[in-house]
């Protein structure tokens, strides 16, 4: 049991240096300045509903993008996730998650999201007002997860996953890496602590056949040929978040959970999230969240100009022959917009 502290703690000290020198590089200038944007991109009605701040508390499946040390606690030998965002200007956003427990080894876990922009007239410097052709983009991100519960109260995880986008014949790929620990009754019954450090890679380039130009050199002998246009390269959207929340079990038909979050990003401005739920007999949730961004510049009418605020949801649970089922729902209000809509649906066996 000794041995187990220790390496908890070896594992936190370490976590805490690597969140310093993500802290420390952070810098208003660059903002706006990140690519792989599908990253920032959250999944999952109950996360979604939380206001981001579930990182506190997620386990199992659910855990996989929010915060990759709660995929030790799954209560299953196997679980899997589906989700569907409505998201901003007509664009989708479909996600897949599979979560198997690997007996001591720890638990794996492997997650698929695809951003669906639909159809988008297709412009030219010759034609700006449409060629009358359509394309669309394919941005792809599949992430692979390992997690291990340390002890009854501290678990670790880490993710690696491959970012890809292509814009016709413009292509490039990425490797993003997060790591996520959490701290349950750290002294008090039901007081949880949460970090994690994510989208911490090199810098992505893209290539490709598009990026072509029909060119003669002056003074050159020989005539006109295709040069490459160097695409300038783009960072990860890397962040450091750090959560403190409260679980309370009222009786045994009642619970609730609060948390609070901060979340120091690199390339945008920094967040401060609220969330709560309420749990009545683990059948029935109702959720309810809160972001803003204090440093965010303001707008015409003299408001933040940040587009996400509120967030609300519910969520059932239940179980179907011997199948655990959980189905979320969430809507999250975003300024100058239509706003967010999360369905998902969560298996047990």
């Amino acid at each position: 049991m000794e041995s187990k502290w220790k390496r908890s703690m070896a594992c936190l000290v370490l976590l805490l240096g690597i969140l310093s020198m993500t802290a420390v590089s952070a810098n208003k200038d660059r903002i706006g300045t990140a690519g792989a944007q599908e990253l920032l991109v959250p999944i999952g009605g109950r996360g979604v509903a939380f206001g981001g701040s579930s990182m506190l508390f997620t386990s199992g499946v659910e855990a996989l993008y929010w915060n990759p040390a709660g995929l030790s606690r799954i209560e299953h030998g196997t679980e899997a996730l589906f989700s569907h965002m409505s998201y901003i200007a007509d664009i989708n956003v479909n996600y897949g998650a599979i979560a198997v427990q690997a007996g001591d080894f720890g638990t794996l876990g492997f997650a698929l999201k695809n951003i669906g922009f639909g159809d988008i007239p297709l412009t030219t410097e010759l034609y700006p007002d449409g060629t009358g052709d359509t394309y669309s983009p394919t941005f792809l991100t599949l992430g692979v997860t390992y997690s291990k519960l340390l002890t009854d109260r501290i678990s670790v995880g880490v993710t690696a996953t491959l970012v890809t986008e292509k814009i016709l014949s413009t292509s490039g790929s990425d490797l993003a890496f997060d790591v996520g620990i959490q701290y349950r009754n750290l002294g008090v019954q039901g007081l949880q602590l949460a970090i994690t450090v994510k989208n911490i890679g090199p810098s992505m380039s893209y290539s490709g056949a598009d990026l072509l130009k029909t060119a003669a050199a002056a003074g050159a002998l020989r005539g006109s040929q295709q040069y490459a246009v160097q695409a300038a390269a783009v960072d990860l959207p890397s962040s450091m978040e750090i959560g403190v929340g409260y679980e309370r079990k009222f009786d045994e038909k009642n619970s609730a959970e609060l948390g609070v979050m901060f979340r120091n990003n690199n390339y945008q401005d920094d967040e401060y999230n609220f969330g709560g739920e309420y749990n009545f007999q683990n059948l029935f949730f109702i959720r309810g969240g809160y972001t803003f961004s204090p440093q965010t510049d303001k707008d015409l009418t003299g408001s933040r100009g940040y587009i996400y605020d509120y967030s609300l949801g519910a969520g059932l649970h239940y179980d179907v022959g011997g199948v655990d089922l959980a189905f979320d729902y969430a809507y999250r209000h975003v300024k100058y917009f239509d706003a967010n809509n999360v369905i998902s649906l969560r298996l047990g066996f």
